[in-house]
């Protein structure tokens, strides 16, 4: 078993979406983390926000912030997932520390 690592995950999800599709959405990503033994401690919803440059035509997203524990295969599987999910505009994984 892999070591657990600490990891922040941005989602910036699609602003036309409605309030209750946007939360189903950031629930079904929390769930690909927490199906294979990972845990988020805290998700910050920042909300929509206006972006510096426009992205696939879009000037703002909703922003949400999660702290999570979890092994990197499960990042790998997390990040395939987000990489494939239409409501997304983007998404970023960091280790907060590691350059």
């Amino acid at each position: 078993m892999a070591e657990r690592r600490h990891y922040e995950v941005m989602f910036i999800v699609d602003p036309r979406l409605e309030d209750a599709a946007i939360q189903q959405a950031i629930e079904r990503y929390s769930g690909v983390i927490t199906e294979r033994g990972g845990e988020i401690t805290k998700i910050d919803h920042w909300g929509r926000r206006k972006f510096a440059f426009e992205i696939d035509h879009r000037n703002e997203g909703y922003y949400a912030i999660a702290d999570v524990q979890a092994e990197p295969t499960t990042m790998d599987e997390l990040d395939r997932v987000l990489r494939l999910a239409d409501e997304l505009v983007r998404h970023k994984i960091v280790r907060p520390g590691k350059n």
